[in-house]
């Protein structure tokens, strides 16, 4: 269909099984040899899976394996999740008729977004019942047709399918087989000790735990599950799968072997400021990379699928540039870190140093909340703002960029910036 569209564009399906950047060409799994005169690596990230080659943990991380656990989601009465970045953060919300244990090793969810504060205005909406009201997606989304059995498949032979975009979940049905909303249980500060087998599980003569419905009462589980996990608090629980949603390592594997690429201490291929590699021709753009040049004060790497689709562009940009004897400036969009999402039916704006990233102690925030509606926090540094965290429907962002972006002293203003009676985005506009 793309071939069709753009008769500039040739498609091969195919694994690539070998880069030989000295001679400037890849070798693919089908047998064949392609030639190029500039290339961009753009195979993004691997899941870390806390246990390989055990058929009861399953990773999330593309269209396929996304697919497969919803298969698996239809016979399960519990699960347990394990991690606590974006994938977790929306599984634990979407999945109903489930019992869902989730074990994360931080004080509060959503670590690797949220502040303590942040973590609680959003845990309250986790506990409550879901709204029959869905936040409609502003976003354009693309769906692809046909190829089911094609993707369960590959997703069982362990290839990477296509990414997972920021409504990944919506055309999926993540429902078990009980009769009820959801229901999640949380387990903080641990991590997995041990997993084990049903059969291994017998002969150790253990006991696991129900599900926990009082906090501080628990109780023996009398029900025989596949797979058990041991967590480091010491509390045992069976359930019929674990998801592991533990984060990701850059896809290097199939290029490294050869080839003289400088790696970042992430292990992504180091890059420069128009997204070249440390190989003459080569680029690389999205979760593969690691940024190496002197960012923004008011931007950060993420491996985040914003920043893979802004690298992706602007790396075409930079190619076609170099290719004709251009140059182009630096893309707009590494000026600030921003990136847009939804979580617990809420959504959710993180702009700049949204964690006071870097900036040590040298900072303060501004806190606004009113519970259950929206949550409001701002990073401030010698008077200027360097980073905000917005929840619910805020109407800040635009105004709350700008102010990052131009950084305008805001001391004369104190905390009146955070007042709900003063309309900022009209003084500021």
């Amino acid at each position: 269909m793309l071939e069709s569209r753009f008769p500039n564009i040739k498609v091969i399906e195919s694994g690539v099984k070998q880069l030989k950047s000295k001679e400037h060409c890849i070798f693919t799994e089908d047998g064949n040899q392609h030639v190029y005169k500039k290339l961009c690596l753009c195979a993004g990230a691997k899941p870390k899976l806390i246990c390989e080659g055990n058929p009861y943990v399953l990773g999330i991380r593309d269209t396929d394996s996304a697919q497969e656990f919803q298969k698996q989601l239809t016979k399960a009465k519990r699960i347990m999740i394990i991690g606590n970045g974006g994938i977790a953060l929306e599984l634990v919300y979407e999945i109903e008729g489930c019992e869902v244990i989730w074990a994360i090793k931080d004080k509060a969810i959503g670590n690797t977004f949220f502040d303590a504060g942040a973590a609680e205005f959003l845990t309250s909406k986790l506990i409550s019942g879901k709204p029959e009201a869905r936040i409609p997606p502003k976003r354009t989304k693309y769906t692809t047709e046909g190829k089911k059995k094609e993707a369960s498949a590959k997703a069982k032979a362990g290839n990477i399918g296509s990414a997972l975009g920021p409504d990944w979940h919506e055309g999926l049905d993540l429902k078990g087989i009980k009769e009820f909303s959801h229901k999640v249980h949380i387990e903080t500060m641990c991590e997995v000790k041990k997993i084990y087998l049903q059969e291994e599980f017998k002969l150790l003569q253990k006991n696991s735990l129900t599900f926990p419905t009082d906090p501080k009462s628990f109780t023996t589980d009398k029900e025989t599950w596949p797979v058990y996990v041991e967590l480091t608090n010491e509390r045992l629980y069976g359930c019929d799968f674990i998801v592991s949603a533990t984060g990701v390592t850059p896809n290097t594997e199939p290029f490294l072997h050869g080839n003289n690429f400088d790696l970042g201490e992430d292990g992504g291929l180091r890059v420069d400021d128009h997204m070249h590699t440390s190989l003459p021709d080569i680029y690389a753009a999205g979760d593969i990379c690691t940024a190496s040049w002197q960012p923004s004060p008011v931007w950060q790497q993420m491996r985040l699928w914003t920043q893979a689709r802004q690298m992706g562009w602007y790396a075409a940009k930079c190619m076609a540039a170099a290719s004709s004897g251009g140059y182009i400036d630096m893309d707009f969009s590494f000026e600030l870190f921003a990136h847009v999402t939804k979580f617990f039916n809420s959504k959710v704006v993180l702009l700049g140093k949204y964690n006071a990233q870097g900036l040590g102690s040298d900072h303060e925030l501004m806190l606004r909340c009113t519970k259950g509606q929206e949550y409001v926090k701002v990073v401030m540094q010698n008077g200027r703002m360097m980073g905000a965290v917005l929840i619910g429907e805020t109407d800040l962002e635009e105004t709350f960029e700008n102010l990052i972006l131009n950084q305008m002293d805001l001391s004369p203003y104190g905390e009146e910036l955070l007042d709900p009676n003063i309309d900022i985005e009209d003084y500021f506009d």
